[in-house]
């Protein structure tokens, strides 16, 4: 079927959205409580491939590379229907400040150039791209503008947009990108990238948890368990103090040996607590993992547990992830924050009176 031919039903009774290098769901999980109805999602990742499917089992899901599949697949699921919004999360590793193996070779990096087809074929409306900043100065994002304006559409200047002003009880600043057929969306989005919403902070996140030592947990909830710590990382936690405070505060003999190498400027968030009356910091795949990061416990001498990170990414605790430990904080360290992504899509449906019927 040819762009041509598109029969396009003008009243959809709901708007629909594709949602592509899903994870395992937020972005669809934002999508739906913004009022779209998802009618594809793909991901090539098979753990977050079951968490997504458990969240949600009304998609078409694809678990496969964007590389090997035919657009004309996706384009048989709008049934004749116009695609009012496709959401781009391609993989940011390759882009990431924190990477500090970056490749120039690196096979993911053309991954989001890898929707071109599916945009030229599906034509949707709007196009939402959502990266870290650093795909903001890359090739890529400059090969995406030119192919999309020559099929026709218009765009706003990228936006660095922190989720902490939309609401996100972390400081995460991303990259994102939107396209347009009409310059009139273009204009509108250009509101989202200036709101500053009243801001949560760690205490709203975690508010109502039990507490915990580490290696404790939650019966009533398995993602809220403490990892195990050994026994002199809780000496260097100890030291540490609470709500706010840093390695620079360990006695020479709780230092690490490579820190001791290293000014308080290198790597300083590693042993840090987050604190309470703050956003958290940006969370990765390491985010309940006190070498890896600010992500020990505001004041309790133990990691934030995937409970705790999953709320400081705003999923709903009903929200099922499926892995072990360390595959369920890398699907919740990747995710785009549910609430940041829902304030952009609930504006997209009001300032464009023809999303809805």
């Amino acid at each position: 079927m040819s762009v041509d031919n598109i029969k396009c039903e003008k009243q959809n009774s709901e708007p629909l959205a594709i949602d592509f290098f899903s994870g395992s769901g937020s972005v669809s999980a934002a999508l739906k409580k913004a009022g779209f109805r998802v009618a594809a999602a793909l991901d090539i990742d098979p753990n977050a491939a079951v968490t997504y499917q458990l969240n949600h089992p009304e998609v078409k899901f694809f678990n496969e590379d964007i590389r090997h599949v035919n657009p004309q697949i996706l384009l048989n699921e709008l049934d004749g229907k116009c695609l009012e919004l496709m959401a781009i999360c391609a993989p940011c590793q390759p882009f990431s400040s924190q990477n500090r193996k970056r490749d120039k070779r690196d096979s993911r990096i053309p991954l989001l150039l890898e929707a071109l087809p599916f945009i030229e074929a599906m034509r949707p409306k709007y196009i939402w791209v959502e990266n870290v900043p650093g795909l903001g100065s890359s090739k890529t994002i400059v090969s995406l503008q030119k192919r999309i304006k020559s099929l026709g559409y218009s765009f706003n200047e990228p936006a660095r947009i922190d989720a902490a002003n939309l609401g996100v009880p972390q400081r995460r600043i991303r990259f994102v990108f939107f396209a347009a057929l009409d310059v009139g969306g273009c204009e509108a989005f250009e509101t989202v990238s200036n709101l500053k919403l009243d801001g949560k902070d760690v205490r709203f996140a975690f508010n109502g948890l039990k507490n915990l030592s580490a290696n404790d947990g939650s019966s009533a909830d398995p993602l809220h368990t403490a990892r195990k710590h050994s026994d002199l990382t809780l000496k260097r936690l100890s030291a540490i103090p609470v709500d706010g405070g840093s390695r620079s505060s360990l006695p020479p003999e709780l230092q690490l040996a490579c820190h001791k190498k290293l000014s308080d400027n290198s790597f300083p968030d590693v042993y840090g607590r987050m604190r309470w009356s703050s956003p958290a910091p940006t969370l990765t795949s390491g985010c309940t993992d006190v070498t890896r990061g600010r992500f020990a416990h505001p004041e309790e001498n133990r990691a934030i547990t995937l409970r705790e990170a999953a709320r400081l990414q705003t999923f709903p605790d009903d929200y099922q992830f499926h892995g072990n430990k360390s595959q369920i904080a890398l699907q919740i360290g990747n995710a785009v924050p549910m609430d940041m992504a829902y304030e952009m899509f609930s504006r997209i449906i009001k300032f464009n009176e023809g999303f809805v019927s």
